[in-house]
């Protein structure tokens, strides 16, 4: 049968046997409605001491939309009908480590809103602006600006998403590592790498909070962080904001974190010889530090010394310029060595790779050349030697569409 699958901007199609097992994601239903969110953010609104005059709004940068140009105008409404001044609302954005975003791609992602509140733009190495909150019992510093900790209303707005070594993206992410140091932030996402046995923590899983360090260190922080309402998001696999959750306690974050398991978490009985997989296109293919994320997801149905076959276009290139070296850094325990004493950007996602071509073959039709490709332990191949390449395959095969969303 053939298997239409997206890359890029593209949708390229292939055979595969009429046996190959589909896994796909299980859409969310769309449950959004005006009046349904005004009653539930009022009611969660009234539990909180009314103060108006210093109102802080956190949200994702452009890699974690969640429908901000439909919702922020509702959120403000609802505050300015409640008594809260324009001129005392502030949003942030949780740019964590990434880069600043320009006014243009600003106004994409949050709409005219953009211009008409005041917007931060947080920057982890603005140290002159952080403050310590404490520091964790495994030793990860909170430190975070302060001015933000200065809200007398203070309330996260932003997507629920799986994240591969941190559990969740999204809810109490947005604070730390959203508005953290630089130092702080690196600091929790060593916490992958388990010292002893010179190996990735495996409780540091995609859907994985218990166990999983990373994950218990941001728990951890709660503690010391200020209390807020958080809205959570559900995304179908289109981007598209299908239900908003609003809450305040860590029970309500986890109880969106089940809720997104339910549509993107699966559990096959067996493992597959060769899995062909898509990200499900640009942009979530947009560059390898995206791509990866589907490459990850994928490999976990792989069983070991199986073959991925990945769609990764990556039209913009790796994304960052502290991924490709540590390929070069004289192999697994020379970039460990050198992580574990300080860590950096992007660190445990080569290491998160290379645990990967060491278990399995990972070939991509990609944008990449042959020689970065090389590099990160796959192989180049076109999309005419994909079907070559199934039809020799005599074990089981599993296609899957969204591999940046569906998990294990």
């Amino acid at each position: 049968m053939n298997s239409a699958l997206k890359y890029g901007s593209q949708v390229l199609s292939f055979k595969v046997p009429d046996n190959a097992e589909m896994l796909q994601i299980r859409e969310p239903e769309y449950t959004i409605s005006r009046d349904t969110f005004y009653t539930n953010f009022l009611l969660r609104l009234s539990t909180t001491t009314q103060d108006f005059s210093k109102i802080g709004i956190v949200i994702s940068d452009k890699t974690r939309l969640c429908g901000y140009n439909n919702y922020l105008p509702w959120l403000v409404d609802i505050l300015e009908k409640s008594g809260a001044k324009k001129e005392n609302i502030t949003f942030y954005i949780a740019y964590g480590t990434h880069p600043r975003q320009t006014d243009e791609e600003s106004v994409n992602a949050y709409g005219k809103i953009y211009y008409k509140y005041k917007f931060v733009h947080h920057d982890c190495s603005d140290t002159g602006n952080m403050t310590t909150l404490g520091t964790t019992k495994r030793g990860t510093p909170v430190i975070v600006r302060q001015d933000f900790l200065q809200s007398t209303l203070l309330i996260t707005f932003g997507a629920i998403s799986h994240h591969y070594f941190a559990g969740f993206g999204g809810g109490r992410k947005l604070l730390f590592p959203g508005l953290a140091s630089r130092e702080s932030i690196y600091h929790n996402h060593s916490l992958f790498l388990n010292r002893i046995s010179r190996k990735l923590e495996p409780g540091c899983q995609c859907g994985v909070l218990e166990g999983n360090p990373v994950a218990e260190d941001l728990h951890e922080m709660d503690a010391v962080l200020p209390q807020r309402i958080s809205v959570h998001g559900i995304l179908d696999s289109h981007g598209k904001v299908c239900q908003l959750h609003i809450g305040s306690a860590y029970s309500d974050f986890l109880g969106a974190c089940n809720q997104h398991n339910t549509y993107y978490k699966t559990n096959p009985e067996v493992l597959y010889d060769c899995v062909l997989a898509s990200g499900g296109g640009y942009p979530k293919d947009i560059n390898f530090i995206q791509a990866h994320k589907s490459v990850h997801n994928a490999a976990s149905f792989v069983r070991d010394g199986g073959t991925l076959i990945v769609l990764a276009e990556c039209r913009d290139g790796i994304g960052t310029n502290t991924f490709l070296p540590l390929f070069k850094a004289g192999g697994w325990d020379n970039v460990f060595d050198k992580l574990a004493k300080k860590y950096e950007g992007n660190g445990g996602t080569a290491l998160a790779m290379m645990a990967k071509t060491k278990r399995i073959n990972i070939v991509m039709v990609t944008g990449f050349d042959e020689e970065t490709c090389t590099l990160m332990g796959t192989r180049k191949i076109n999309a005419e030697e994909v079907n070559g390449l199934i039809s020799k395959e005599k074990g089981s095969v599993a296609v899957i569409e969204n591999a940046s969303m569906l998990v294990k």
